[in-house]
């Protein structure tokens, strides 16, 4: 992978790369675009077989923040940040999360780093200790845990995809297939359930699959069973990225796809097309998913509590206008873009014609004419 290539091509600002040698924190932070504000982003721990696997991760993670976050009407840009971990399963330390805080401090207030997987209310806490620039804490930093927001968002577009196929908006005859029922997922089918939802379940941790059927009354697929065949009203993928390419929508047996996952497709371009070739209802994750940065994001910026429940049951409208944008689009995806780079391209224009005036006024004012 070429970096600066990279960069270039999908618009990037900055990527930064960081080590610590006391607690071995190997991360990277990019930034997307600043356009609307500082680019705010959640903090990804996970562990990539390969350091080219994370560089990707957080060029298409911040990409997609920037569009999330103006596509929600949130007067702030796109970032993202990821901590390579050095095996899988290595637990989170106060150290670790002190040396997170203190290379997003380096930022000075361009980059606001956030909760995301891997990472909790307290390890927000933690990088608080050593910068004022996160959200997602519950003492030091404040916002708490997301989730809820993003799984209450997602159903609120799943609402939007059935009133767009021409579908009643009522779930008691309806099933749906979640991939990952994790912190997302799981809120997610307890909204479908209390819907009268039938919802079926898979994740690759046993315990929390045994969660969901023993607490929520969801049906677990078996191992074997490859939960994207399933002949279902909604599949919605919760869990990690890269999901859905050429091979699995050839054996999509759904009407929709709507999930709280990022980057759900593995080529959004390509990948939205075959979707819409094949009839298939596509709520973009970047607007599906919005409810966990408009929590955050929005209690940053100073909202009200009321203004970002407002906010967040309006993914319902932004996914609507998406979706019949998409008709006269190649995909859902390239609707949900062109949404958001309306706002950015708008603010853009009113920055360049400021600059313009203040040079203007300035040259007035230095007694050359």
């Amino acid at each position: 992978m070429n970096i600066l290539e990279t960069m270039n091509h999908l618009g990037h600002e900055r990527v930064v790369f960081h080590t610590d040698q006391a607690t071995g924190l190997r991360a990277i932070i990019a930034i997307h675009d600043t356009t609307l504000g500082p680019a705010l982003g959640g903090t990804r721990r996970y562990y990539y077989e390969k350091e080219s696997q994370a560089i990707f991760d957080v060029l298409r993670l911040s990409e997609g923040m920037t569009y999330k976050s103006a596509a929600a009407g949130l007067p702030l840009g796109g970032g993202k940040s990821v901590l390579l971990l050095p095996k899988v399963g290595h637990q989170p330390t106060e150290a670790e999360g002190l040396a997170m805080g203190r290379f997003v401090d380096t930022f000075s207030g361009r980059y606001i780093a956030a909760e995301d997987v891997g990472v909790s209310p307290q390890f927000c806490d933690w990088m608080a200790r050593e910068t004022r620039y996160i959200m997602g804490g519950e003492t030091v930093s404040h916002g708490g845990d997301p989730s809820p927001w993003t799984s209450l968002g997602c159903f609120n577009a799943m609402k939007a995809c059935l009133k767009h196929v021409g579908k009643p908006v009522d779930f008691s005859n309806l099933t749906v297939a979640i991939q990952g029922v994790g912190a997302t997922g799981y809120k997610l089918a307890k909204l479908l359930r209390e819907a009268g939802a039938v919802v079926l379940v898979t994740d690759v941790h046993v315990p929390t699959i045994k969660r969901a059927v023993e607490e929520l009354g969801c049906i677990a697929l078996g191992n074997d069973q490859n939960l994207f065949e399933q002949e279902v009203d909604i599949i919605s993928p919760c869990a990690m990225g890269g999901v859905l390419d050429a091979t699995k929508i050839a054996q999509l047996r759904t009407t929709i796809v709507c999930g709280t996952a990022n980057n759900i497709l593995l080529d959004p371009k390509r990948d939205g097309e075959l979707l819409k070739k094949r009839g298939i209802c596509y709520a973009p994750d970047f607007i599906a998913n919005a409810g966990g940065v408009i929590r955050l994001g929005g209690l940053y910026v100073g909202w009200t509590e009321k203004q970002v429940d407002d906010a967040v049951a309006k993914v319902e409208a932004t996914t609507l206008e998406v979706l019949n944008i998409s008709v006269s689009k190649a995909s859902a995806y390239d609707a949900a873009v062109e949404v958001a780079m309306r706002r950015i391209n708008a603010a853009r224009a009113a920055k360049a014609k400021a600059s313009q005036c203040q040079t203007v006024a300035a040259e007035h004012q230095c007694g050359c004419c």
